[in-house]
């Protein structure tokens, strides 16, 4: 599912709930009691906090309508938007919300691998739900700091049935999660979805690579990846250039220069797009493409979505043509 285009609209916190150490659970609900947009497991939703837009994925019941659920870890490198959730945000409180977007789906398979790591537990918790709801085995590995610090283990446990298997593995207790244990056993129908830490899904990824299971992983990113020259087509980037951007409901056409992101070319003319984490892992300033050929560089859309060339991250992509037309 690409994107959405939804106007952002304003909630109100219904409910704060302490998950875990440092995790606190926000339920929103609308002023008028009105049915929120429909979601699906692994989707997340913009929320802006005193000046700040965060995303967070969504935790809850996809099949009620009245309230959506995230939950927000105090994390001391954060840029502020946790902190404000922890120290200011109250009950009664009214948000500012867009979305949901999702970009980590939950596609059909014959059973699934869920391996999470500490706050990425959220959009795998609701997938989890649906893989049972759909009849499908899964197991669920869960590393964190410590037991206290991980949210949602005993909810987990709850969805956990016969043919199902729920491992939480606290690293204080068990040190680090073996995934050589957990990857060598994923079955040959199985996918494999992974969210966590930088160095979770990068292990994940190196030991998925090693064992033939690349094309069978999904991952959601908390942060871009550290840069290496290449794009995330995987292919070089080699030396930037200029290129022209022409946003046709705009009437407005501008040059990018080699050392600009089109977003903040974008916005040196007036042409303003919603754009949050500008490294490509957040998708909020996903746009449509009507032309041109396309060097994605973000780590939300699929290689289908990369494909089909119908949208793009303008915060890190840019263009390998000479001209990009955006139905701006």
């Amino acid at each position: 599912m690409s994107g959405a285009s939804q106007e952002p609209f304003d909630l109100l916190v219904h409910r704060m709930t302490w998950e875990a150490t440092d995790v606190l659970s926000v339920d929103l609900v609308h002023p008028q009691g009105k049915p929120l947009p429909a979601w699906t497991p692994g989707a997340h939703i913009d929320l802006h906090l005193d000046g700040l837009v965060r995303q967070y994925s969504l935790c809850g019941d996809p099949a009620d309508p009245a309230r959506y659920r995230v939950a927000v870890l105090n994390d001391p490198a954060s840029r502020g938007g946790s902190a404000y959730v922890h120290r200011a945000l109250r009950p009664g409180a009214s948000v500012t919300v867009r979305g949901p977007r999702n970009h980590f789906e939950l596609a059909d398979a014959g059973a699934y691998v869920f391996v999470a790591g500490g706050i990425g537990v959220t959009p795998l918790l609701t997938q989890a739900r649906e893989a049972g709801e759909r009849g499908r085995p899964w197991e669920f590995w869960y590393a964190g700091r410590s037991r206290a610090s991980m949210a949602f283990g005993e909810e987990l446990g709850q969805l956990a049935a016969a043919d199902r298997t729920v491992t939480l593995h606290p690293k204080d207790e068990h040190g680090r999660l073996d995934l050589d244990r957990v990857l060598t056993r994923v079955p040959a129908d199985a996918l494999v979805y992974c969210c966590g830490p930088e160095r979770l899904t990068s292990a994940v990824r190196a030991g998925c690579a090693a064992l033939g299971l690349l094309d069978r992983l999904r991952v959601e990113h908390f942060a871009a990846a550290p840069a290496d020259g290449n794009g995330a087509d995987g292919e070089g980037a080699g030396e930037e250039r200029a290129f022209e951007v022409e946003c046709v409901r705009s009437g407005v056409t501008v040059t990018v220069g080699p050392d600009e992101a089109i977003v903040d070319a974008l916005e040196n003319v007036g042409v303003l797009v919603d754009a949050s984490c500008r490294d490509g892992v957040c998708g909020t300033c996903e746009v449509p493409v009507l032309e041109g050929e396309l060097d994605h560089r973000d780590m939300v859309l699929s290689d289908a979505e990369r494909a089909a060339g119908d949208t793009v991250l303008v915060c890190v992509s840019r263009c390998r043509s000479q001209r990009l037309v955006l139905d701006l």
